[in-house]
């Protein structure tokens, strides 16, 4: 893929998140809908990256503040950085309302233009899948923390068939045919997303193991692939119909946990 064509596939996907921002924070997996999903997301970042104590924390691909917010719970000094104007204009609303004091920037994750060894913490939640070049991005993430610090990456393989995709296709394909159901077309939003996907370097789904090896590759050590999500799926299959909630469930979902070496 040459630059020009990164540059506007870079372009389409900053758009399509814009024209997303008026509607994210309606969807479960986006917004948090209960105390119960917010303390399992609290326990996942207390985990892997221990109370903020006013550690700096940068929050990439930041989009309406959800997990900025999350952070700043934890007592992190936050900073939110996201090149849609449309999604930081609710993230401000939001930090407004709360009376929260959550930095945000307009910026690209991949280029964030932060100082070297500026961050005590990085955290990503579904944005390594939409990566056009993830190799590039890491080592940008790597210079911007500080040595000792700690990069959290919530994703997910949310391409590769499954066995619950497969049924929920099948039992849908098979009340079409009964006239039971029938077949709705595709909204543009939707053919936009997979158009992009067909693009991005994890077309085939962010697997962890390659998300582990590329973040090593990066300098990262150590790096360790964490599957423990199920309380924040439990949290959020309430809110969902019972079809999607066995999809997500079966999806390859994880949190990697990767450090920088304190002798960088």
């Amino acid at each position: 893929m040459n630059q020009a064509s990164n540059y506007s596939l870079r372009e389409e996907i900053k758009e399509y998140w814009s024209l997303r921002a008026e509607t994210f924070d309606t969807q479960p997996g986006h917004e948090i809908f209960s105390e119960t999903e917010r303390a399992a997301w609290h326990a996942l970042f207390e985990r892997h990256l221990g109370k903020g104590d006013g550690r700096r924390a940068l929050d990439l691909a930041s989009g309406t503040a959800v997990i900025s917010h999350l952070m700043d719970d934890l007592g992190f000094a936050v900073t939110g950085l996201d090149w849609s104007e449309a999604m930081l204009e609710k993230a401000r609303a939001k930090s407004k309302l709360r009376g929260s004091n959550i930095r945000f920037l307009l910026g690209d994750a991949e280029n964030t233009l932060e100082p070297d060894d500026s961050f005590d913490v990085i955290v990503t939640r579904h944005l390594v899948w939409t990566l056009v070049d993830p190799a590039a991005a890491f080592a940008e993430w790597f210079r911007v923390l500080k040595p000792g610090g700690k990069l959290l990456v919530v994703d997910g393989d949310f391409v590769s068939p499954t066995w619950a995709s497969k049924l929920n296709q099948a039992m849908t394909s098979f009340m079409q045919s009964l006239g039971l159901r029938k077949a709705i077309e595709p909204m543009p939003q939707m053919k936009t997303h997979h158009d992009i996907l067909a693009r991005v370097h994890f077309s085939k789904g962010a697997r962890a193991e390659e998300v582990t090896a590329m973040l090593k590759n990066a300098g990262f050590e150590p790096v360790v692939a964490d599957f423990d999500l199920k309380q924040i799926h439990k949290s959020q299959k309430k809110h969902i119909s019972f079809a999607k909630g066995l999809e997500r469930g079966a999806q390859h979902r994880y949190a990697v946990c990767a450090q920088k070496p304190l002798n960088t």
